[in-house]
Order: C-alpha cells, then sequence, then structure tokens
C-alpha cells in the first residue's frame, strides 16, 4: 500500500481498534492473543485472496504482503484457524425458526397472530416448523433455547406460544462475541467493497445521527428505532425467505451467495465531568 493511503487508513484504524480493544480488555485478552490471531488473519487473507493467477503461492510471496518473515508464515499457515462457527450456526437456525414463525401464514392464527403450536402431531406443529426452518437440529433443542431466552413458552395445554419477534441469545459471553463478530466482518466487507467499488456498483451504506442531542429523548429514540428496524427486517426478512432455497427448494438459479441488511443502534455521551467515551 502506498504511503498516501497508509496515512489515510490509519486514522480510521485506529478508531476500530480502539472500539475493539475495549471489548477485548473487557472480556479479559491481553495484547499478545489479538497479535497472535492478527498475525494468522493476514496471512490466511494475502494466501486466498492475493495471490498471482497462474502461479501456485509461496511463502516468498506471502513475507512480501505482509511483511512477515517466512519462518513466521510456515508456522501461521500450520496453525489451526480461529472461530466458532458452530455458535453462529446455532444462532441462524433459531432465529430462522422465529422468522419463519412469525411470517409463515401455515403457523399463525386467524388473527394473522403466531398460532399457539402444538409441540408435534400432524399439521402445523413446532416440530415442523423447526424441520423447515432450522434442518436436521432437534425441535426440543430448539424449544430450549428459545424458552431459556425469553423468546418462546410452553402453556399449561403443551402447546408453545411465541413471546417476541426476534432472537436475541443470551449465552455465554465468549459465544455472544463469536456471533457478533459476524456483523463486525460483514459491515467491513461492505466498507471494503465500497471502497474497491469507485463510481462502480457500491453497497448501501448509510446512517444518521446527531451530536448535541439532550439525555432526555435517548429512550424515546431507542424505542422508536427498535419498532421501526424491527418492523423494516421483518419485510426484508419475508422477501428473502422466498427465494431462498433452503426454504423453498423450488427456487431456480445458479451460485450459492449470502446477502442480508444489518441495522444496529448507537449512542455515546459526554457526561457533566466525563471523558467523552460514552456509556
Amino acid at each position: 500500500m502506498g504511503t498516501d493511503r497508509t496515512h489515510a487508513l490509519s486514522p480510521a484504524l485506529a478508531k476500530v481498534l480502539r472500539a475493539l480493544a475495549r471489548v477485548l480488555l473487557r472480556q479479559g485478552m491481553p495484547y499478545r492473543v489479538l497479535d497472535e490471531i492478527a498475525r494468522k488473519a493476514f496471512v490466511d487473507v494475502a494466501a486466498a485472496e492475493f495471490g498471482i493467477p497462474g502461479r501456485k503461492l509461496s511463502d516468498s510471496r506471502v513475507a512480501v504482503l505482509t511483511g512477515l518473515t517466512r519462518k513466521e508464515i510456515r508456522r501461521l499457515r500450520r496453525a489451526a484457524s480461529h472461530g466458532d462457527d458452530g455458535a453462529v450456526d446455532r444462532y441462524h437456525r433459531a432465529a430462522r425458526v422465529v422468522s419463519g414463525w412469525v411470517r409463515d401464514a401455515r403457523y399463525r392464527d386467524g388473527g394473522g397472530r403466531p398460532a399457539r403450536l402444538p409441540f408435534e402431531g400432524r399439521g402445523a406443529t413446532f416440530s415442523a416448523l423447526v424441520r423447515r426452518y432450522a434442518g436436521d437440529v432437534p425441535p426440543r433443542a430448539v424449544l430450549d433455547e428459545l424458552v431459556r431466552v425469553g423468546v418462546a413458552a410452553r402453556c399449561a395445554d403443551g402447546r408453545v406460544r411465541l413471546c417476541g419477534r426476534a432472537y436475541v441469545p443470551r449465552a455465554a459471553a465468549g459465544e455472544r462475541v463469536a456471533i457478533l463478530g459476524t456483523d463486525v466482518s460483514e459491515l467491513i466487507a461492505t466498507i471494503d467493497h465500497n471502497l474497491a467499488a469507485g463510481d462502480g456498483q457500491p453497497f448501501f451504506q448509510r446512517k444518521v445521527a446527531y451530536d448535541n442531542l439532550p439525555a432526555e429523548v435517548l429512550p424515546a429514540f431507542r424505542a422508536l428505532t427498535a419498532r421501526r428496524a424491527q418492523a423494516l427486517l421483518e419485510r426484508f426478512d419475508g422477501w428473502l425467505a422466498k427465494r431462498d432455497r433452503d426454504v423453498n427448494p423450488a427456487v431456480r438459479g445458479s451460485g450459492r451467495w449470502r446477502a442480508g441488511v444489518g441495522i444496529y443502534y448507537f449512542e455515546a455521551g459526554e457526561p457533566q465531568g466525563g471523558n467523552g467515551n460514552g456509556p
């Protein structure tokens, strides 16, 4: 990367790392662990995405790209990758069950609300809902998780009712960080695409923010964003579900792509005598 681009990128990177450092320090992760993961990430991405077409990627090429020694690169290429794909998969499956329960007419009552479902049997049951939207995951395991986080409840008559319109995990801190890591990586991937796209076809990336708001307006704004954002996400969910081949195997087309939209809320304050770092 040229010197000018390095200078331009450095302040942005410092902001990203300060936010990340806050998370890591709060979770008790020392810098040496971040350093090892960062080195591994540089080597993996250089090897996977920055090779020369028609040539075998050498350790020397990766060394030129990353600035690491060939000995270090050989060690890192042999090292196991970090990640928790299982946690992310469990999150997506549970979220799909909840969204299917909300929007699929087969699992709604006469008033258009998510129906109270018998756990198993014929017709519209909770087990059928899980098989349709979560694949081969045991329905009992999905129900236990939804009940644990308060999204679903068991009724006295044995049926299951939906208590919320979105699945938000309340797992151990490590698992929650693994799940939230997908959101950060997707946002960065969108920014990377837009930086490279120039005047081409950038992905949608917008936000709205004001910086002189009184604290008293924040609760109302949090409630407004939660209500409106949830409704918008449910509309997007319904559109995508009709075109997803896991949900509708009859859908035709080429390739296997992942696409979606993420919405997040943020706030930071400077209370009297504070340091400006927010809550």
